[in-house]
């Protein structure tokens, strides 16, 4: 069971994970192919929400029933990263697309990703691994805090991110204009 008050939600085939270690999902959203049909008969049909849509990914859908129907403010992600390619670049994608800062986190198991649009200052400790990067060349970035800072630049994947900046305080300052920023920090991670 989640937290008391924080419902635990999978997204198709992740409640076969959760099954797995005896976790029983408050909701299981998504087009249902993944989910086991042991995993479906433990469970019974009361939290399946069925989404058929298939323009969409299931974690686009979990993340959208979370959000808009349940009302939910901030939401932590597992197991979003780590498995295939193609579903990674695309959970990527998504979150850069929500960009809600600190109310939505990709946790694994050394680090955690989110993605903002504006201005953010990030809890950090010195001498922290960050790294920073946009989907969209045309987004501009300053970064502040980091022993690279970075003023009004593109940092787009394919050209010149910020792969294992510093950080230099207890806070990194950083500001996205015209699009979304991924920020990732490697936890318990300090740089030489």
């Amino acid at each position: 069971m989640a937290a008391e008050g924080n419902p635990l939600l999978a997204a198709d085939g992740g409640a076969n994970h959760l099954a797995r270690i005896g976790l029983r999902p408050q909701h299981v959203i998504g087009d249902l192919d993944s989910i086991f049909p042991s995993t479906r008969s433990w469970l019974g049909e009361g939290p399946l929400v069925p989404q058929p849509d298939q323009d969409r990914c299931d974690l686009d859908k979990a993340l959208t029933y979370a959000f808009d129907e349940m009302g939910l403010e901030r939401l932590t992600v597992l197991a979003a990263l780590g498995g295939r390619p193609d579903h990674d670049i695309g959970n990527l994608g998504l979150l850069s697309a929500q960009r809600r800062g600190t109310d939505l986190i990709f946790l694994q198991d050394e680090s955690y990703l989110l993605a903002f649009s504006g201005e953010i200052a990030l809890e950090a400790a010195p001498g922290e691994t960050w790294s920073f990067w946009t989907f969209d060349p045309a987004v501009r970035v300053t970064l502040r805090g980091v022993r690279w800072p970075v003023t009004e630049a593109a940092l787009d994947a394919g050209g010149r991110p910020s792969i294992s900046n510093v950080a230099e305080s207890d806070e990194v300052h950083a500001r996205a204009d015209g699009g979304a920023v991924v920020a990732m920090r490697l936890l318990g991670k300090v740089a030489r």
